[in-house]
Formats: structure tokens, sequence, C-alpha cells
């Protein structure tokens, strides 16, 4: 569709259904920002297929700001589209993938959801489908339209289902938390946390680490640009580690395109390096909790134990709890996954009695862990 003044009453009319299905398909190979190529709506028997580079999107904000419920799959990268394009994302969603996990099923695709619940086949996509070259084919629509058209009954099986198991309200938890998480943008400040080799560089480093990888996202944001366009993730820990302080210096840092970093570039680049000496940013500092050291060699047979228990409760076992987030629990970090909420009370609550000393785990005939009542009796 193609009609601004259209758009705007089809708005109206989904933002008073109770929920509406909505999809995107878009390119960032070459971006750092999403390119929209479509946007996939439905609600009650209507299928509408929106096209980005003709038609301004801004009367979605209404709709994405009403009750109204979205039904998305895997949404993470749609939501920041929605962010990006519209400036909101839903203000109420449900996740179909997520619902999913809560049914025991792990990182399902919405064809083989739409298969088992509903019993429909749907085409399965092309990834290398171009989105943005006009006109779109009809093999294309009918396949961007099979990405919404099913997904509001594909919801009501999926919470028949959370219902008998008495986890809707676990659901509706895990995917507040996941609209709250990409409702604003990722800071600068925070890109070195996403790069493995700077989180491993000593304290002393870790100041240059991100005002480095800061100024590399601020960076690629301004020239829209993927961020490794920039400097690669190898060149970015370099750079750290070398600290060079003149231009020659920085070229032969391993990684470093001398032509890219030979201009105004490179200039920029050393003067974040010069600030972040002068007037080193903040390292965020964890609070001290106790050493919890001798409760390491337990972890991996505690996230075992977690693995069984999620299984046989027919619960993706990512969805509980993973190495990590057990990690975090124990050493009493603020923000722990499994100290909160549904995760808390079914399963953190149990992980505590068991390193409090008040529960045990013990191994079955049949090769299974089980959590049970600690008796003190050494054998």
């Amino acid at each position: 569709m193609q009609d601004e003044a259209r758009l705007v009453e089809l708005v109206d009319e989904a933002r008073h259904a109770p929920s509406y299905a909505l999809d995107t398909e878009f390119h960032r190979e070459q971006t750092y920002f999403p390119r929209l190529g479509l946007v996939q709506l439905a609600w009650a028997e209507r299928v509408v297929l929106l096209d980005p580079l003709a038609t301004p999107l801004g009367p979605l904000k209404a709709l994405l700001e009403s009750r109204a419920t979205a039904v998305m799959h895997a949404p993470d990268q749609d939501l920041e589209i929605m962010r990006h394009v519209v400036g909101q994302v839903p203000a109420r969603l449900m996740d179909t993938q997520t619902a999913a996990g809560f049914c025991g099923l792990r990182s399902a695709s919405l064809r083989d959801l739409l298969a088992r619940f509903l019993g429909v086949d749907v085409a399965k996509g092309d990834r290398l489908t171009d989105w943005l070259r006009r006109p779109l084919q009809s093999e294309q629509l009918d396949y961007a339209a099979g990405d919404v058209r099913y997904l509001p009954d594909l919801w009501s099986a999926l919470r028949a289902r959370l219902q008998a198991l008495g986890r809707l309200d676990w659901c509706e938890e895990e995917c507040e938390l996941l609209r709250i998480r990409q409702a604003s943008s990722r800071r600068p400040e925070d890109a070195w946390l996403r790069v493995r080799e700077l989180r491993r560089l000593p304290r002393r480093s870790q100041p240059l680490a991100i005002a480095v990888a800061g100024w590399r996202e601020r960076r690629a944001a301004q020239l829209d640009i993927p961020v490794r366009y920039v400097l690669s993730d190898l060149a970015l820990a370099a750079v750290v580690q070398a600290a060079p302080e003149s231009q020659a210096a920085l070229v032969k840092v391993r990684g470093v395109d001398g032509r890219g970093m030979g201009g105004s570039t490179g200039t920029e680049l050393l003067e974040v390096i010069r600030e972040a000496r002068g007037n080193p940013p903040q390292v965020p500092r964890k609070p001290k909790s106790p050493d919890r050291s001798h409760l390491q060699p337990v972890v991996a047979l505690v996230s075992a134990w977690l693995s069984q228990v999620a299984r046989d409760d027919d619960l993706d076992p990512a969805l509980v709890a993973t190495r990590a987030d057990l990690t975090s629990f124990l050493e009493g970090e603020p923000g722990a996954r499994l100290a909160t909420g549904w995760r808390y009370e079914r399963y953190g609550s149990r992980v505590e009695e068991l390193m409090t000393g008040k529960a045990a785990v013990a191994l079955e005939s049949e090769g299974k862990l089980r959590l049970e009542r600690r008796s003190g009796q050494p054998l």
C-alpha cells in the first residue's frame, strides 16, 4: 500500500482490535541502521503490506501506542526498526518464539510452529531476496503476507497451551522484558561490552576500550555503515592495546587500514585516545560480593540439573538460565535473571537452597539428577 491517507484509516481500524500481527523485511549488510523494505500487518481477516519506500510510516505510531497487542515472532530486530523508523515500539507485545519456549520448544522457527500448531505449510523464505528492489514480485508479496497471516491464530493456539500449563503469566513477563530492552537505543558507552577481546582486557585498559569502542559506534552511525567498516573487532582491540599517539603509529597497528585512517578519521581517533588518557571514562564497578570461588566446582553440576529440570518441565532450558545467568546469580550480581520473577520462584530459590547446604543433588538410577532435602549424613 502506498497511500498515507488510507494508512491512517487502517491504523484507526487496527488499533481498536484486541491484537495485530506485525513483521518487517529489511537489509542491513552495508549499513549501520537497517534499511526497511516492507512492513506487514494483519488483524481480523485483513492483511496489509506497506511500502516504506513510497509511504511515510508516521501513522503507525498511533497503532504501536495503542492498547492492542502486537503479535510478533522473534521480534528483536523488528522492534529496533520500529524504534528507528517510527520512534516507537509496541506498548504491548507477545512473541510467539518466546511463547513456544515456554511450551518446551527451543528457538522454533515460525514455519515449524505453523506446521506444528496449525497444520499450515508455508513456503520457506529465500534469505537472498532483495526487498529494496521495485517492483516487488508476487512471490515476494505472498511470502511476506504469510509471515503475518497466521500469527494471530498461532498466538491463540500457543496461549491456550500456556494457560493449560499455567505459564501464561511467565510468558507475558518475559515478553515485557524483551519489549523494554528494545524500547531504547544502544548506548555507545556500552559498545565495548559487545566485543569479547575488549572485555578480556585488564581493568587499566578498559577506560580506553570504552572510549575507542564508543567512538567506533558513533562514527558508524554517523556514516550509516557497519561498525566493522570503521574498525574490525581485531583492529579495535589492537588499537586499545597499542594506544598510538601519532598517525604513523596508528597505521602500523595490526588490522588498521592505513588508507581509511590516513586522514580526518585517524586524526579524530587519535584525539579520542588523547582525551581518554587525560580524562578516562568511568568503568562501571561491580558491587563487591562475598568470595564464592568455592562454589565454582559445582556450577557445572547445577547447570546440568537446571537444564534437566527445565526439560522435565517442558521448557526451553535457555529460557530458564544460561551458565552465565547461573554464575551471576551465585555471585549475587544485581539484576541476575535467576533472582527475580518466575525464575526465582521456580528455580532460583531451589538453587539457593542447594548453595546454602539445605539441599543436595542426587544421581538417580536412570541417570537423572534430583534435588532433595539434605540429610547431613556423610557416607
